[in-house]
């Protein structure tokens, strides 16, 4: 599972890394949380040629859902099943999105204890996440929710001694098949990854109320893949 992220680098010159314009007003994140806000690349609905920077609630909410609470529970999305759950597979036909971040955390145990880890590139350029968004309308009243979901899939031999699963990351290139509705590309996601490194960090990162660069700053050995 990915349950917490970061994105600092300027949202708008990443997005058009993936050939979205528009501009958000988010500032840099580093303990992104579910239920927040993150910022996106996806296609416009009108044009799919087209694409847009959007910010969406992370945990989405499938459009039959009578309760957007089921949102928490729905943060990720197995890349092995992703095409059947009911709860996503309306969104893998037809609702693809990239979420952008520049590296995400992972707890591994150490005996008692779980120590969280971060993960980047190695390089430590801004990438993307496979996602999946959905646009939920309450029947009852006047609420609108557009939330996203992470792909997520086996960890790749870099990453398994610290945890099994890893969500589904993207470059440049795998993010263009992404959009454009490739159904292989997230069966190899684990060995096409981009090669990554990490590093233990401090504690704090646990309370999703903590802020800051010190978040990632390294708190012992940086591994590379």
């Amino acid at each position: 599972m990915c349950g917490r992220f970061a994105f600092y680098s300027p949202a708008e010159a990443t997005a058009a890394l993936f050939g979205a314009a528009g501009s958000l007003d988010l500032g840099p994140r580093y303990n992104i949380a579910p239920t927040q806000d993150i910022a996106a690349v996806r296609s416009r609905e009108s044009d799919a040629d087209d694409r847009e920077l959007v910010a969406l609630r992370w945990g989405l909410v499938p459009f039959w859902a009578k309760d957007p609470a089921i949102g928490n529970r729905m943060i990720n999305a197995r890349a092995e099943t992703v095409a059947e759950k009911p709860a996503f597979r309306a969104a893998y036909r037809r609702r693809r999105c990239l979420v952008l971040a520049d590296g995400f955390y992972e707890w591994h145990r150490e005996g008692s204890v779980k120590i969280p880890w971060y993960i980047s590139t190695a390089g430590e350029e801004p990438f993307a996440f496979a996602g999946l968004w959905e646009h939920w309308r309450s029947k009852d009243t006047d609420e609108s929710l557009e939330t996203a979901t992470l792909i997520t899939t086996q960890a790749n031999d870099f990453l398994a001694p610290l945890h099994h699963r890893m969500p589904v990351i993207l470059d440049a290139d795998r993010a263009e098949r992404w959009l454009a509705g490739d159904d292989e590309l997230i069966g190899t996601a684990s060995q096409d990854c981009p090669k990554l490194k990490a590093w233990p960090v401090d504690r704090r990162v646990n309370n999703a109320r903590n802020e800051g660069d010190e978040l990632i700053e390294p708190d012992g050995e940086v591994l590379e893949g």
